[in-house]
């Protein structure tokens, strides 16, 4: 007895120090995140909260910057954001609950559910279609001045559809991935219609409440709601409060409210059964195209020198002056909550350091953004000055210089007033990314504000031969009186020889690469823990996809040996050095 006693300290006290060093392990881990995350506060890239665990552990929670402005209010892990699209997520949770009672099929069509919807393409899409965003519905956040004109008046549901219903399918539905709110604001009819309450109500009764998710809910401007940030946006050196939004339209695509620590009760939750079976789980995490699944981006992630890819679940969101991420590691049940409410935050790269530092990888030093410096120098400096300064900065390895950003700040000139400071803009963003359709649609908008017919003529035309399917392009230059018509790219034929000399393995990243074969006359792509996807020749060496707005150009060395690929996607130009 005396020896089990001796044995049983002894083991107590082995156990005490495994938790005291299980706990600086995780205290210092929490301290790296803070200092991470402090950069980019210091930087004025990221005013939100954060909320960080592993192994289904809280090991970091922190509010940053202020929640209201006006009133000195800081954030705080309670406090509630706008989730914008992570919305869709619980959207599709209550579709395939509603599955799972008999109530839907997924191939069911719309007009199973909604029979007053046109036949014509209601009849055609399924309930599948559009958890997926293959439905080929055009997006109604993309209609031309649509947040302009019609995002502050409230609608109804059933009311709202209206206005995309019977526009035509922008492709076959199933054969592509465009994402589409319109989509997943049907869903939310469909909800209502199959149930015959309210989305909020179902949203609640079903999800949060099981969850214990009680700082969440449908946002909405009328009710007062404890602790709920004001959204705001850059202007310049300081902020502004972002424009107002009718909460009724983003509707079951983004119209939910939430804190990270219920988005962490959330997480919690889908390790379970309480909400949805396994095999409806297992369903509503299978990819379809473009690696997206039911309401949610599944794919395999490398993290650092960590030899196996990982799998990652995530969704982002963004709505007037909030931006968001919930990213999710089953493996070791590790979960990434970062909540904005300044819009714009580099949530990505921020969710990819905090990554690294769970795995104990160097993290990437945040770059400080090029735009609030080229903003102080367009207003303040000659032409020849701004110029110097934007090369010195791009020269420079702790700026990050992006199109979008750039291509932003030029929009937000404009709506001052400052059209001759935004052309300079747009002409630095031109030449920093020639081979980009979108800068050139962009300054072609801004010369026609300018009424410069010829050089916005000039800059559109540039933009449809970089991208046949900028249908905006070819819709402003009829506008300007062109004869134009929208190319059709299908007659085009690649031989099998040139074909089969792009086959190889292309890297963009360190982790990122683009593996391409061929069968027969077709060639496919297959990027790092993405599903195939077919590429479409617009000529010899440029091929486009159908699955989402993307071109793929070959480039080949003096001796004719295909060196390069650049993957042209969202105004960005990735180079990929042929490995094999």
């Amino acid at each position: 007895m005396k020896h089990v006693g001796v044995l049983y300290r002894i083991s107590l006290s082995a156990v005490v120090v495994l938790l005291v060093a299980g706990a600086a392990f995780a205290q210092t881990k929490s301290a790296k995140i803070d200092a991470l995350v402090q950069q980019y506060v210091a930087s004025r890239q990221f005013n939100g909260a954060v909320l960080v665990a592993d192994k289904g552990q809280v090991i970091f929670k922190k509010g940053y910057g202020m929640a209201n402005m006006e009133w000195n209010i800081p954030n705080a892990p309670d406090t509630k954001f706008r989730l914008g699209s992570i919305t869709k997520q619980f959207t599709a949770m209550l579709i395939m609950q509603l599955v799972e009672k008999g109530k839907l099929k997924p191939a069911g069509k719309i007009t199973d559910y909604l029979p007053d919807y046109p036949k014509a393409t209601g009849d055609k899409i399924t309930i599948h279609h559009l958890l997926t965003h293959t439905s080929g519905i055009p997006n109604y956040t993309s209609f031309p001045k649509f947040f302009e004109t019609q995002s502050r008046e409230p609608v109804t549901p059933e009311g709202f559809t209206k206005l995309f219903a019977d526009k035509p399918l922008d492709f076959e539905p199933g054969t592509k991935f465009s994402y589409s709110n319109s989509g997943y604001f049907l869903l939310g009819v469909i909800i209502e219609k199959v149930t015959g309450k309210p989305y909020a109500e179902v949203l609640n009764e079903n999800i949060l409440v099981p969850a214990q998710m009680t700082n969440s809910g449908y946002d909405l401007f009328g009710p007062i709601i404890p602790k709920r940030a004001t959204g705001y946006e850059k202007k310049g050196n300081t902020y502004v409060n972002s424009p107002y939004l009718d909460m009724s339209i983003p509707y079951a695509a983004g119209s939910m409210y939430s804190t990270v620590e219920d988005l962490y009760r959330w997480d919690q939750i889908l390790y379970t059964d309480k909400l949805l079976s396994a095999s409806g789980k297992a369903t509503m995490y299978t990819p379809f195209l473009d690696g997206y699944a039911y309401g949610w981006g599944v794919g395999k992630v490398k993290i650092g020198q960590v030899k196996d890819s990982l799998l990652l679940i995530e969704h982002s969101g963004g709505i007037n002056g909030f931006n968001t991420i919930i990213s999710r590691l089953p493996k070791d049940k590790q979960l990434v909550v970062l909540l904005n409410n300044t819009g714009g935050a580099p949530l990505g790269d921020m969710r990819k350091n905090i990554l690294r530092i769970l795995f104990d990888q160097p993290v990437e030093a945040p770059k400080k953004p090029i735009t609030d410096l080229l903003r102080q120098s367009v207003l303040s400096d000659p032409l020849d000055k701004t110029k110097q300064k934007f090369s010195a900065w791009k020269a420079d390895k702790a700026y990050a210089v992006s199109e979008n950003e750039i291509n932003a700040l030029g929009y937000e000139l404009m709506r001052e007033g400052k059209d001759k400071e935004a052309l300079v803009v747009f002409n630095l963003n031109a030449d920093t990314y020639p081979e980009s359709y979108n800068v050139y649609d962009s300054r072609g908008e801004l010369h026609k504000k300018m009424a410069d017919k010829a050089a916005a003529i000039q800059d559109y035309k540039r933009s449809v031969a970089l991208n046949p399917r900028n249908t905006n392009g070819f819709l402003m230059l009829k506008e300007l009186g062109e004869s134009v018509e929208v190319p059709k790219q299908e007659g085009v034929v690649v031989d099998k020889t040139t074909l089969e000399s792009y086959v190889g393995e292309y890297q963009l990243a360190p982790s990122f690469s683009i593996v391409i074969t061929r069968e027969g006359d077709k060639l496919y792509g297959q990027a790092t823990g993405q599903s195939r996807f077919e590429l479409f020749p617009e000529s010899k060496t440029k091929f486009y996809l159908k699955v989402v707005d993307a071109q793929v150009t070959f480039s080949s060395n003096d001796k004719g040996e295909v060196e390069q690929l650049v993957l042209h996607q969202n105004g960005q130009n990735l180079p990929g050095k042929r490995i094999r």
